[in-house]
This record gives C-alpha cells, structure tokens and sequence, in this order.
C-alpha cells in the first residue's frame, strides 16, 4: 500500500456497502435517472447521468427499496465528479429515511458496534451544522 492511499482510508469515518438501485437525483428544475453504487450514512456515489450539469445547488437523492415502496431521500452536496460517477454527501435526511438507510447499512456491515460508532458521527456532524 502507498502511503498516499494510507490517508485516504484515514479520512474516510463512513463505511461503504455495495448497493446498486435505480436512483433519481433532482437538481433545481432537472431531474436525471442513475443507479447507486455504493452507500454510506453520510452519502453515496452513483453513476453520473446523461447531460448531467452541475449548478452548485443542492441534489436531492431518491431511491425505494427493492421490493417495497418504501422511498428513501436525502439532501446532499456534490464532493467529487469524476470518472463518470458522483459522490453525494448527505446534508439533510429525514427521520424515516435515516432509519431505513441504518437498517441497510447494518445489515451488510453485520457489525452494530461499526454502525453505532458510525451513527454517532453523523449525528455530531449534523446536529454541529445547525
């Protein structure tokens, strides 16, 4: 391992699951179709779509859970656009949504002391943004 890469894995505090679902991100007035590629509680990346074009507002980030209708949204920034895919930080998400999205990353992390220390992250970050 180079060290440069020793760096990246030190500033990463969330865990990424594998999860590929069809997605919609909707940015002002457009709207595009993508698919997840990974996710964490603080985000996830996704395929960038075709004619996507970066207006510095807000992505808001929807998908449903396969083989439910329960629908998952988040508000989130984008931090990197680069081959080919976006990686969306998370800065709002609504109670329901956080719930289900815990559940999903619990369920692949199959370690709950990773997921509290993770959940306890989010919330310092978001609660210290208010």
């Amino acid at each position: 391992m180079k060290d440069n890469e020793l760096v990246i894995d030190e500033r990463r505090h969330f865990s990424r699951i594998l999860f590929a679902a069809s997605a919609s991100i909707h940015q002002g007035e457009n709207q595009w179709q993508t698919t997840i590629l990974d996710l964490s509680l603080n985000g996830a990346l996704v395929e960038e779509p075709v004619g996507f074009s970066h207006t510095g507002e807000p992505i808001t980030l929807s998908f449903t859970i396969q083989g439910s209708d329960i629908e998952l949204q988040m508000e989130t920034e984008l931090v990197h656009q680069r081959n080919h895919q976006l990686g969306l930080k998370c800065n709002i998400i609504d109670v329901d949504s956080i719930s289900h999205l815990k559940r999903i990353v619990e369920l692949n992390l199959g370690d709950a002391s990773i997921l509290n220390r993770e959940l306890a992250l989010f919330v310092e970050k978001h609660h210290s943004a208010d």
